[in-house]
């Protein structure tokens, strides 16, 4: 695909896109290994939604997360927990705080219900990709442009999940709460699936004009971003090594709005 050269212009020193669905074509160092810091959640996500199928846990039961949150509340960041670890600074329900900690307590619901350790319980859910989780289940994925988007493919024809577990996942969570988008400011509203950011009426935002309301997917603070467009039938994810900054903020709209044109 012709317009993922774009990503010759970036002002980084590598970077790797590629894209899946009714068009594909991948561009750069498609087996160099990149940090994905928040793009981490939607494959975290998907390990813990497989718990949820498992019945390992349930979606509405307390997950040790504040009094009156469930587990939907921690994925959904609706749990009123901060960015980092500390106490709640909000009622659960109320505000949409994006938290990084929230999923950490996710992860060790998780990992007491599954009887071992996450990393394990994420690599078995992941099994046959490169992906490694160390650390933080909000940020700790590393991995290739080509698992990236074996994550993509899931989400677009799911098989590690039931496609109605992803469309729940998909769906607004908790609607109407408002919040900060991280880098693009206060949103109202601030959709949310359940570890999936919701494009709907956005403005501004990190993917085209061109991507229909129902696009979802994330994007993280090392400049890593992956999309899926189920309107388009069009994934589209990007690996750099420059922190995000105001170059993506022009770069990455561009790049989803040529990729769109051309796979349209």
């Amino acid at each position: 695909m012709d317009a993922l050269r774009q990503i010759d212009g970036w002002p980084a020193e590598n970077v790797a896109a590629g894209v899946l669905g009714k068009a594909t074509g991948t561009y750069g160092p498609a087996d160099r290994v990149f940090p994905w810091a928040s793009v981490t959640k939607p494959a975290t996500a998907v390990a813990m939604l497989v718990a949820v199928e498992e019945g390992i846990v349930d979606l509405d039961e307390p997950a040790g997360g504040p009094p009156g949150s469930t587990f939907r509340h921690l994925l959904a960041h609706a749990s009123g927990l901060p960015f980092d670890p500390g106490p709640p600074i909000a009622q659960p329900g109320r505000r949409r705080i994006y938290s990084n900690h929230g999923f950490d307590v996710a992860r060790d619901h998780v990992e007491a219900r599954a009887g071992m350790t996450f990393e394990s319980y994420f690599g078995h859910v992941w099994r046959g990709t490169g992906m490694v989780l160390q650390g933080s289940a909000g940020s700790g994925v590393s991995g290739t442009l080509h698992d990236l988007m074996q994550l993509a493919g899931e989400l677009l024809e799911p098989r590690r999940l039931l496609a109605e577990t992803l469309d729940e996942a998909t769906t607004v969570q908790f609607p109407g709460l408002d919040g900060v988008l991280p880098g693009f400011g206060r949103q109202t509203p601030n959709d949310w699936g359940l570890g999936f950011e919701l494009r709907d009426g956005k403005s501004p935002h990190w993917t085209g004009a061109r991507n229909s309301p129902r696009t979802f997917g994330h994007f993280g603070r090392s400049g890593t971003f992956l999309w899926v467009d189920p309107e388009a039938g069009l994934a589209l994810g990007v690996l750099t090594d420059r922190p995000f900054g105001d170059w993506a903020k022009e770069a990455w709209p561009r790049l989803s709005d040529a990729v769109l044109a051309e796979g349209s």
